[in-house]
């Protein structure tokens, strides 16, 4: 589902402020797979994620979304494969329209613009119940505008609105960072049970390395702009968070004290 070949980024060459963020990066999904993603600071994880996404050209390499060569493809020619959530719960949504209209756009993702009416009853009916397995009771507010919802009941929404057109690929950039725990884990309930019904493939950018090694089906390390730790399900369900650092430490050549000297 997704094929990333010899994939460099530069950032700002020739100049004192040069940037190396990818370099060669080389990756393979197959459809289904649920992909998370950790790594330092500047280890190449939100650029290899927005270089899929299209954000920006990348300098070398090439990207495959389900057999067809993206790399030329400008950001909103892309968005019709991918289904993509921000770190800004302000992000994603139309902060002025009503939920019910925020879907409605999503519905119509790709689609020619005509003169029908805005939202049909069968589609309120089918948003009402979507939003009810959020279990946020947002399905009794569904005229109430988004800028009125909170962080996590907007994330939420956006992670429905991604994925409401089966997506080729589904972004998640570091999604839950802006949220309170408890709000967080919600989120990535919600996460995990849409992947599985739709048996969506994923790419999760995450902060958090025990969120890493609970989701998904797969766990990639990044480093200095390359894949360094790539672990299967099985090697994954028993894997630790020292474990982690331990590999961190004897692949990278650095020696890490904690997760937050890792990942912060």
């Amino acid at each position: 589902m997704l094929e990333l070949k010899g994939v460099y980024k530069t950032f700002n060459p020739g100049t004192v402020n040069e940037k190396r963020a990818l370099r060669g990066l080389e990756l393979s999904l197959k459809e289904g797979d649920f992909v998370t993603v950790i790594g330092s600071n500047g280890a190449g994880k939100s650029t290899a994620l927005n270089a899929i996404a299209g954000v920006w050209p990348i300098d070398a390499g090439s990207i495959v979304i389900d057999g067809q060569d993206v790399t030329g493809l400008p950001e909103y020619k892309r968005a019709k494969f991918l289904g993509r959530v921000f770190q800004d719960p302000m992000t994603g949504t139309a902060a002025t329209m009503q939920i019910e209209e925020n879907l409605a756009l999503a519905l119509r993702r790709g689609d020619r613009r005509t003169l029908r009416s805005g939202i049909t009853k069968k589609e309120r009916d089918m948003f009402r119940e979507m939003l009810k397995t959020l279990d946020l009771g947002l399905e009794d507010r569904m005229t109430t505008k988004v800028g009125l919802l909170s962080g996590g009941q907007r994330q939420a929404l956006t992670l429905l609105m991604a994925t409401l057109k089966k997506p080729k690929l589904l972004l998640l950039d570091e999604h839950t960072a802006a949220l309170d725990p408890k709000t967080a884990e919600k989120v990535l309930n919600t996460t995990d049970r849409v992947i599985k019904e739709h048996n969506l493939t994923a790419f999760m950018v995450t902060h958090n390395m025990k969120d890493a090694i609970a989701h998904g089906n797969r766990l990639i390390m990044m480093n200095e702009g390359k894949i360094i730790l790539d672990i299967g399900e099985e090697e994954k369900k028993g894997l630790t968070m020292k474990d982690l650092l331990d590999k961190f430490a004897e692949l990278s050549g650095s020696s890490i004290q904690s997760d937050k000297v890792l990942l912060a």
